[in-house]
């Protein structure tokens, strides 16, 4: 071991082996640092990647009718079916129209209703909007005779067509 010299002419190699340890802790934390943001950005990226399709927005007829949007995009319709629309065709596939109060958009599904479907029931399908027409790849039904979803309900208040099942007749 070598000790400096008291006219500090040299550097003695203790304190150069700390200066060099000292420089490779920075280095190494450096290191890690980036390694961590390179992970965290990777990782990000590729839960947008996976969720591009698991995100369907939610849109009500009135909204479909102003604004349609393009057929490659999914998206989530909801409303009431309207009275009358519902015709069944040949096979299993099955034509009615949903209807907010607002605007009123033609529906084509191909495959089996839930048990609660029905003209005046509150619905929700997912699917794409080609020509005018919403093909849906999926329907869903309430569950029970109160029940109706929240995008639904908001959808409806909106056109002023809403009546609270829960409220007391007046």
């Amino acid at each position: 071991m070598c000790y400096p010299l008291s006219d500090g002419g040299r550097e003695a190699p203790l304190e150069r082996t700390f200066r060099k340890m000292r420089g490779l802790k920075k280095q190494r934390r450096i290191q890690v640092i980036l390694l961590a943001v390179v992970a965290l950005a990777l990782s990000a990226s590729l839960i947008g990647y996976a969720m591009r399709d698991g995100i369907n927005f939610f849109r009500a007829p009135t909204d479909i009718a102003s604004a349609p949007p393009p057929p490659s995009e999914v998206f989530r319709i909801g409303g009431l079916v309207e009275d009358g629309s519902l015709v069944r065709g040949q096979g299993e596939t099955i034509t009615f129209s949903v209807t907010d109060g607002g605007a009123s958009v033609p529906v084509r599904y191909t495959g089996v209703l839930p048990d609660l479907f029905g003209e005046g029931e509150g619905m929700v399908g997912t699917g794409r909007l080609v020509d005018g027409v919403f093909e849906a790849t999926e329907i869903l039904a309430r569950h029970d005779e109160t029940y109706m979803p929240a995008e639904v309900i908001d959808a409806l208040e909106a056109q002023g067509v809403y009546r609270d099942p829960n409220a007391p007749e007046s």
